[in-house]
């Protein structure tokens, strides 16, 4: 059995999670920067069977997808051609960065730490891995 490796992909970042391998266990696994993501994939994928990524799906409040969504179509689109046999589910991913911010707070993380936007979205990716592992 494969991992399964959670993405919050943004613009300039992307926070990276993953499970263990008997997929119980979501632990956040780094933060990349966007313009790096497929050749940090191919490197990782090249050491640890993944059998299944999650991608958040960032919509409004009101439900229509929000503007990086575009984006995130294109990464689906040269990551099926590039992995065609890893599966891909999305997950809904509205207020998972500011459920990642509370969490900093509630671990008693200080203010300078909590300001590492990059910690914010491993955190994000990790609640966006449990929330699939939850209703898996």
């Amino acid at each position: 059995m494969g991992r399964i490796l959670a993405i919050d992909y943004g613009s300039k970042r992307t926070g990276i999670a993953v499970t263990d391998e008997l997929q119980l266990i979501a632990s956040g696994l780094t933060t990349v920067e966007t313009h790096g993501l497929m050749p940090f994939l191919s490197h990782y994928f090249s050491e640890q069977k993944v059998d299944t990524i999650i991608i958040g799906e960032p919509t409004q409040k009101d439900g229509t997808p929000s503007a990086i969504e575009g984006n995130i179509q294109n990464f689906i689109k040269g990551f099926r051609v590039k992995f065609p046999s890893i599966v891909i589910e999305r997950v809904d991913e509205r207020f998972t960065s500011k459920m990642a911010f509370q969490t900093m707070i509630d671990s008693g993380l200080k203010k300078k730490q909590r300001q590492n936007k990059a910690l914010v979205d491993q955190i994000s990716a990790t609640i966006i891995l449990q929330q699939f592992l939850y209703t898996k």
